[in-house]
């Protein structure tokens, strides 16, 4: 992992203009003809077009490529409820991700809403400027209510990617590491630490994937949720197990795959030598410091198919691998939502690239190391860039076959093609607005 000071972080954010992000024209408005165009009186042609057949709002603005990344900054990163300023700088970085790994616009909007209500009727209200709304920080139980009430009520994606990023791409990993350890899905035992947003998304799309309801177990600080406990949400309750179990430590024994969505050393290497005797596997994804050391649990189960939130361990669970294809997708095909099979499509193609040879450029990217299907590598790399090529064209798939694309894309291989010349273009334009503030070429 890269190490940095606190001072050089801030730095970072501050310097040589504040923020991550500047909006910037797309249209030259350099003379009078230009300014006559992009506003007065040009502009009209494109408002009496739009007003008359409103799809074209795709076509004469940016609608149909701009995501709004929207929090009320009530459960940032791991440092909480710190409010809506002091998250801004996460929703700026979440833009930066969009706009590098798929040539997505964001606009980031930090909302001063505690009232999920009041939050719902905002972003509702934001719809005709978004072609997706990424909801982002929002902490549980809310923000279940928060993103089931939008989807029902706004014809554009909505998409909370604590829940179900994480869900989409540790879900790749369980299918990956089901496969390599040479067990049937349907059979494993899963337990899950941590009841928030992360780990009920997870959760639901685990047993969606195959895993059955009475081998998940799923354990919030209070202990595991079963259905004779009296303190469950909606939420929660839909996931208990029958009766209690018993402990951690108790429910790990024989258990097949431990997800860690809580804090750090939280499982403790005498729990891990009790799990399946044949590659247990571990998600420990407690950033910066997993519910137990990859090198912890190498020593004691050297079988082990562990994976975490962080860069310089194998299998790194992070969303980046997901959303900013999910996303492409979507907005490609001018869906209506993100559906199950949208979501299901993005995390098998992301399971079947891990299986593909990888290539140098990607190794280089990593310090020459080379990477092959197996314990160590059940996942790809965030930074490969394959995934706009497997994950966006699976998703966009998904969409057409299950009804909620308006726009229809006749050849995939085309679009496919077609993706990475648009990321390279984006990319050569980035290199040299960012150059003109670095004074290098790279971004």
């Amino acid at each position: 992992m890269s190490q940095f000071t606190a001072q050089q972080a801030l730095d970072y954010h501050a310097s040589p203009r504040a923020g991550k992000v500047e909006v910037v024209p797309t249209k030259p408005c350099a003379n009078q003809h230009d300014l006559s165009l992009a506003y007065s009186p040009g502009v009209a042609e494109a408002c009496r077009a739009i007003h008359a057949t409103p799809e074209l709002v795709n076509t004469y603005t940016n609608k149909g490529n701009l995501v709004g990344v929207i929090s009320n900054g009530t459960a940032v990163l791991g440092l909480g409820n710190i409010g809506p300023e002091a998250g801004k700088p996460v929703m700026e970085g979440k833009g930066i991700l969009f706009k590098m790994f798929a040539d997505i616009d964001v606009f980031d909007l930090e909302l001063a809403h505690t009232d999920p209500d009041a939050l719902i009727a905002t972003v509702k209200n934001l719809e005709p400027t978004f072609g997706g709304i990424n909801l982002e920080d929002i902490k549980a139980p809310e923000c279940f209510y928060i993103e089931e009430t939008l989807k029902a009520c706004m014809g554009i994606p909505v998409f909370h990617d604590d829940q179900h990023g994480t869900a989409v791409i540790s879900g790749a990993a369980l299918l990956n590491a089901v496969e390599i350890a040479g067990k049937n899905i349907e059979d494993c035992k899963v337990v899950v630490v941590g009841a928030g947003a992360a780990g009920i998304a997870c959760s639901k799309f685990y047993l969606a994937l195959g895993i059955a309801p009475e081998n998940l177990y799923l354990f919030d600080t209070k202990g595991l949720i079963h259905a004779g406990r009296k303190d469950l949400n909606p939420y929660k309750a839909a996931l208990a197990q029958k009766k209690d179990a018993g402990s951690l430590a108790q429910v790990l024994q024989g258990a097949d795959m431990f997800l860690g969505l809580s804090s750090k050393d939280l499982l403790h290497p005498d729990m891990v030598k009790t799990m399946s005797a044949k590659h247990p596997i571990i998600l420990a994804c407690a950033n910066p410091d997993p519910e137990i050391r990859y090198e912890v649990a190498k020593q004691v189960r050297p079988d082990c198919i562990m994976g975490t939130g962080r860069s310089d361990y194998p299998n790194q669970v992070n969303n980046v691998s997901g959303f900013p294809f999910i996303f492409r997708g979507a907005l490609d095909t001018a869906a209506t939502q993100i559906n199950e099979a949208m979501k299901m499509a993005a995390a098998k193609a992301l399971a079947q690239l891990a299986k593909e040879p990888v290539p140098q450029e990607v190794c280089d990217l990593y310090e020459g190391k080379q990477f092959s299907y197996g314990l160590d590598y059940v996942i790809p790399k965030p930074l490969d860039p394959r995934l706009l090529t497997r994950i966006t064209p699976a998703v966009a798939q998904a969409a057409m076959e299950t009804g909620v694309a308006r726009k229809h894309i006749a050849n995939m291989e085309a679009y496919t093609i077609g993706l990475e010349h648009r990321i390279h273009a984006s990319h050569n334009r980035l290199n040299a607005f960012v150059a003109s503030y670095a004074g290098t070429g790279a971004v």
